[in-house]
């Protein structure tokens, strides 16, 4: 019995690989060999599914569940390797829900303990962990105990799996992490940036391993290919890390190669740019190239990416008149105001931001602008409802000595929102706030025009997603928001986290404030 097992599952390799037919084959080897399949060997049995699998039986033939129902029977008595190697092979199969493969990841679940080896526990992760959460925790569990033994290519492949199933296991992403940075001095190319998507796509922070990535990832920039560019400078700027040697590298890339980059390739930089708030250093020489790249192709842009890059420029600031039009144009906008999806309701918001920037910062530019009813919707220029919010609205009724002094929350046309607001007489006394005609506010609550020398201050809080992980600068969409409101005619309060929330007693805060105030002032007059 057991050398005709090992002739059937011979028999049934060749004709996988060599014959036309290989259904007939199958029950032609099947019906010679019939009655000894309780005799074959496990891992024989184990191979003649595969086979009988790759061979194309339905899986109502006799053959096929006669061979199934015996490895059923038989799952107890399989070891450890080759119930790992069938549930790999079943779960690539496009047909993923079959009892077998149940029943194999149950076996996986409960003798998980046996799982020795670090290839098998990559194996397993990268090809079966999708198919139960419960075996991939056992397996995140393991591969935390053998962190120290993984290679580079291991490390690479079960972040990926991490990845792609969305699994953010902080404890392993850490332990590997530090064998990256402690072991394993150069990293290949593929490795690179498999890397950084992974980092990117969980959005799991690391910085020394992102500098490790960025330093090493820079000669490499030249004999990358478009593809390889975009999609590491993508997850860079998702994981708001910017390196300035590689983004320039990027940069020189994107002029030597401009006849390489198709049209997303190119919206994928300047995307990644315009969220760091990245200018090269050749600014002039990479924006002329981008201007003459996309010349004419605004047109074939689908609605998301057209309003992405023209906003993206107007972080930039190098929105051209032309762009502005195309973004504007009533038709363009009447699309995306019919849509009623919530990434619909972004795009609206970043028209607003479009709309400012031609009426701020574009004093060239005759129109189209928005219609009054696409006014309404406003975004934020911070994270709401947090310690420093709160914090900022106490110290700051306290420091003006009446709560009518100010306007907190204002929402604007512009699409940004103004933490607080307070008007300020010639002789630097607050005034109430809610008594002046307020034209950056869609319905303003007072019709009086400011008095003679009074100016407006607008206090700004910066929480600490607003700023690139390597400082203190903000990121794109958060500098473009500051300009605005300048532009708007406000004087200008920052109050960025790691100052204000260090302070920890109120007469600090409002000592802080009352500075920040005086020197705003102070500065405009000298001005």
């Amino acid at each position: 019995g057991v050398n005709e097992g090992k002739a059937l599952c011979a028999q049934l390799s060749f004709s996988q690989k060599l014959l036309p037919q290989p259904a007939l084959v199958a029950n032609a080897v099947w019906d010679a060999r019939r009655g000894s399949i309780s005799q074959v060997w496990n891992n024989t049995l184990v191979n003649v599914l595969k086979s009988l699998y790759s061979l194309g039986l339905q899986s109502s033939s006799r053959e096929m569940q006669s061979v199934e129902h015996e490895v059923l029977w038989r799952l107890r008595r399989l070891t450890f390797r080759q119930l790992a190697s069938l549930a790999e092979f079943l779960a690539a199969r496009p047909q993923k829900d079959s009892k077998l493969l149940a029943e194999v990841v149950k076996k996986l679940e409960l003798r998980w303990t046996e799982l020795e080896g670090t290839r098998s526990v990559v194996t397993l992760m990268a090809k079966v962990g999708h198919v139960s959460p419960a075996l991939m925790d056992r397996l995140e569990d393991k591969a935390l105990e053998l962190a120290e033994q993984f290679g580079p290519e291991d490390i690479r492949k079960i972040t990926l799996a991490l990845a792609y199933q969305n699994r953010r296991c902080v404890p392993l992403l850490r332990a590997l992490s530090y064998h990256l940075l402690q072991k394993h001095p150069e990293l290949g190319l593929a490795t690179l940036t498999d890397l950084i998507f992974a980092y990117g796509k969980l959005n799991f922070h690391q910085p020394q391993v992102f500098q490790k990535l960025a330093t090493e990832l820079q000669p490499h920039v030249a004999t990358m290919t478009p593809g390889e560019v975009t999609r590491c400078i993508r997850s860079f700027a998702l994981l708001k890390w910017l390196s300035l040697p590689l983004f320039e590298a990027i940069a020189q890339y994107a002029l030597d190669n401009a006849k390489q980059l198709s049209v997303a390739h190119l919206c994928s930089i300047i995307l990644s740019f315009a969220r760091l708030n990245f200018q090269p250093s050749g600014s002039e020489d990479f924006f002329n190239m981008v201007h003459e790249e996309l010349r004419g192709q605004l047109d074939g842009l689908e609605p998301q990416l057209l309003t992405d890059l023209v906003w993206s420029l107007c972080v930039l600031q190098q929105a051209k008149p032309h762009y502005l039009q195309r973004a504007l144009a009533p038709d363009f906008c009447a699309r995306i105001q019919a849509d009623p999806s919530p990434k619909a309701q972004n795009l609206r918001v970043k028209l607003l931001h479009i709309n400012a920037t031609a009426k701020l910062e574009n004093p060239e530019y005759q129109g189209p602008f928005l219609a009054p009813n696409m006014l309404g919707t406003a975004g934020s220029a911070g994270e709401g409802g947090s310690q420093l919010q709160g914090s900022l609205r106490e110290t700051l009724t306290g420091v003006l000595g009446s709560q009518d002094r100010a306007r907190f929350d204002a929402s604007t046309i512009y699409g940004w929102q103004i933490d607080a607001e307070v008007v300020v007489s010639a002789e630097n006394k607050p005034l109430p706030v809610q008594d002046f005609a307020a034209p950056h506010l869609l319905h303003a609550e007072g019709t009086e025009p400011l008095p003679p020398g009074a100016r407006r201050v607008a206090f700004l809080r910066w929480e600490f997603p607003n700023f690139s992980n390597r400082g203190k600068e903000l990121l794109g969409r958060y500098a473009m928001a500051r300009r605005h409101v300048q532009a708007a005619g406000f004087l200008l309060v920052d109050v960025p986290h790691y100052e204000f929330l260090e302070l920890k007693l109120e007469r600090q805060r409002a000592a802080y404030l009352r500075d920040k105030l005086n020197k705003a002032l102070a500065k405009d007059l000298a001005s």
